[in-house]
Parts: C-alpha cells; structure tokens; sequence
C-alpha cells in the first residue's frame, strides 16, 4: 500500500479534533462546550472516524459514553500528535520575522543584574515586540531549544552555522562595598573572606595569574552554587568576590560596590548568537542595536 493511499486514508483533523475532545471529556456535551459546536456535529465527527475505520470508538450506556479500547488508543495518539501539531504551528508563528514576540535565551547572572533591569527601555522603543526571556548558560542550540537568540559567555565552542555578534569584552577584579574594603581589607586581600561561584570555580585563580601576582591565600571562603548570589553576598558585605563587566557595571555606577585594584581582560567576550546575519530578521535587527548601543553606553 503507497503512502499517499494511508494518507487518503486518515479522517479529516476538525474530525479528529472533535472525537479528542469527546474522549478526554468522556461526553459529546462538554465537547460541543468547549468547541462551540453542537451536540449533533460531536456525533457526526465521531461517526465519520468511525465509518472511516471500521471500529467502534465509544460505548454509549445510560446517556452516557465510555471508549473503546480502539477508542483509547486512538485518543493517546491524536492527543499525541494534536498537542505537537498545536506547538510547531506556534513557535512557526513565534519565530516568524513578522511575529510580536522574540525569544532570548541568556547567561542567568548577566539577565538579572545586568539586561532584565534595561528591558523596560527596549520595551518603549519597540512596544509591538514582547521579549519572551528564557536563562540559562553554555552551549546552544538555536533550533531544538525554540530560541531566536543567545546572549553568552564565549567560553566555549560555537558551530560554524551560528554568526556570533561581539558585544563586548570581558573585564573583572575582586568587587565589595567601601566599607568592607575600608574594615577588613584596606590592600591585604589575605585578610578577607573570599566569595567563590561554583559556576566560575577559578575566578580568582584566574584573575591572581592574569595579574602576575604571587599567590595569596585568604583567611576564609566561602562558596556560591551560581555566580549572581556571590555578586550579591558581596553586595551584602559578606566578603568580596571577582566581578566582571557588564555584571557589575551598574553596581560600580551607582557605588553599591567597588573595584579597588581595578579590572582587566578576562579573554572572553560577550556576544549574541543567532542562526543568520541579525539584520535578516527585523526583530533580531532592532534587539541587537539595541544591546550594542546599551553595551556602549
């Protein structure tokens, strides 16, 4: 039998989208309901399947209908296959150029101390396009991930299929409050707690042989599962910690922290990823120059 011939073969969907919401409902009543049809177009639908496959798909007793056990394998099936068929059509909608949403996938801590507290800025230039904002780190994919762009550290390998946009370059240097700096420190960072991230575990390592200096081990430490917590503990004076900018940009701005030895290049840049030239698509153009002129600025 050819595939076109098992396609003839299939009942029309509004029909199989009727019989899905019979059978989850167990009623032709609460299916007419919820699809705005009548009780009499939920019978017709049924039938139509079930002249089509030859099976009975319900029982019906006492006003009442009960499904098959043909009934309930078709229903996991069509629920299967309607639920997938609901998604693809709306992430086709959503990542259309003409869509009014734009998925970004970004580093969680630059998200939240650095882009979420910008987003109302983008929104007044772009009302018409709604940031859907998912978090997360490290590599990609685009397409499995329904994602039109990643904003990320560069601190792994990218598929050659992917044009990367550079942002900016990363500079960081141990980061804490005046007075923490003014109490406990004042030029001997051994006296300190030092905050780690146990996503950024050689942050100080790093920075201590970017810096060429001998070796210094703190007083104490203290450890962070993710790296924006360690930015806050040393926000809230616990000790101090490596920041790097743009995460620390507008706690240095507004002096809710300070980087007394300075920062340096980290050898990693920021930088959005997408699957094409950002001004193919006019969404991913209008967020890009927005960022850029943000990470400029």
């Amino acid at each position: 039998m050819s595939n076109n011939h098992i396609k003839r073969r299939l009942p029309p969907l509004g029909a199989l989208t009727a019989f899905e919401a019979a059978a989850r409902h167990q009623s032709f009543s609460r299916a007419a309901q919820e699809l705005h049809l009548t009780h009499g177009a939920i019978s017709r639908a049924v039938a139509q399947i079930e002249d089509r496959i030859g099976v009975q798909l319900f029982v019906r007793r006492n006003r009442r209908v009960y499904l098959t056990s043909a009934g309930q394998r078709l229903l996991k099936t069509t629920s299967e296959t309607l639920d997938e068929l609901s998604h693809t059509v709306e992430e086709i909608h959503r990542h259309d150029s003409s869509s009014p949403f734009l998925t970004v996938s970004c580093e969680p801590s630059l998200a939240m101390r650095w882009l979420m507290p910008r987003l109302g800025t983008f929104r007044e230039l772009c009302p018409e396009l709604n940031i859907d904002l998912r978090m997360a780190g490290g590599p990609i994919d685009l397409l499995s991930e329904n994602c039109d762009i990643a904003i990320r550290r560069m601190d792994f390998g990218v598929h050659e299929d992917y044009q990367i946009t550079t942002l900016c370059s990363e500079l960081a240097g141990p980061v804490c409050t005046e007075d923490y700096w003014e109490k406990h420190i004042n030029q001997d960072l051994s006296g300190a707690n030092w905050l780690h991230s146990r996503t950024r575990p050689n942050a100080w390592d790093d920075w201590q042989n970017a810096d060429g200096m001998e070796k210094i081990a703190p007083k104490s430490e203290q450890h962070f599962d993710h790296f924006f917590y360690t930015l806050q503990a040393a926000q809230d004076q616990l000790g101090i910690a490596i920041g790097s900018i743009p995460l620390v940009s507008d706690d240095l701005t507004m002096q809710r922290l300070i980087a007394p030895l300075g920062v340096q290049p980290t050898g990693y840049d920021y930088a959005l990823l997408t699957l094409g030239e950002p001004n193919q698509d006019p969404r991913i153009a209008a967020f890009c120059n927005w960022l850029i002129g943000q990470i400029a600025g």
